[in-house]
This record gives C-alpha cells, sequence and structure tokens, in this order.
C-alpha cells in the first residue's frame, strides 16, 4: 500500500529525496506524513501534508531543512532533506491517514505504514 525508498548514505550537510508509492486505498488518503526511527529511540513525527498540499507541518528540528510535497497524479509523497545533520540518521517511514487535522503530528492519525527506509547521515 505504500512504498518508501530513497534512502542511503549521505554526508553530513548533504541531501536526499525520500519517496513514497501510495497504492491502493491509500493513494486517495487526505494525509500523509513522514515519521522516523533512530536505534533505541521511540518513533517520532517528521512532516505532514494534505491531499491538495496547501497544509504542511513540520517538526521544529526538520524546520528549513525538510520539505514535504504531493503529486497527487503520481500518488507519491516526497520528502527533501537538505543539511543532513548525523541526527537526521534513522529509519524513515511514510504514512497515510484520514482527513487533514492539527494533530498530524500524532501517530493515531495514520492508519497504515509503509516498511522504512534507512537514512544514514555521517559526520
Amino acid at each position: 500500500q505504500l512504498q518508501a525508498s530513497g534512502g542511503g548514505l549521505v554526508q553530513a550537510g548533504g541531501s536526499l529525496r525520500l519517496s513514497c508509492a501510495a497504492s491502493g486505498r491509500t493513494a486517495t488518503s487526505s494525509t500523509m506524513g513522514w515519521f522516523r526511527q533512530a536505534p533505541r529511540n521511540r518513533r517520532e513525527f517528521v512532516a505532514a501534508i494534505n491531499w491538495s498540499g496547501a497544509n504542511t507541518g513540520y517538526a521544529d528540528s526538520v524546520k528549513g531543512r525538510f520539505t514535504i510535497s504531493r503529486d497527487s497524479a503520481k500518488n507519491t509523497v516526497y520528502l527533501q532533506m537538505n543539511s543532513l545533520k548525523s541526527e537526521d540518521t534513522a529509519v524513515y517511514y511514510c504514512a497515510a491517514g484520514g482527513a487533514w487535522s492539527l494533530r498530524y503530528s500524532r501517530e493515531e492519525r495514520y492508519n497504515t505504514w509503509g516498511q522504512g527506509t534507512q537514512v544514514t547521515v555521517s559526520s
């Protein structure tokens, strides 16, 4: 239903773009989000976007560096990550949820999750 890709190894200061391709019922999900989980840490919210792309939200830790976007024609959500830091190292998950809400950062707002893609930033 959700296929994440684009992870890899990058040096600090570099960039990566993650993609999340949606299929089936998730392709029309109103809210799409990215979360990440570093070793020994809890999964945390990164960014979210609504169906039209008019509404977005970001974690404070990535504001100004990451950009979430959506191509509804391709049923794909992107996460452009610039100025990467070692603390961005994590497995990144995309998720699909229902109607846009100000609670977009809450995991319980999402009902479908992708398999995760590893991002490693070397310092």
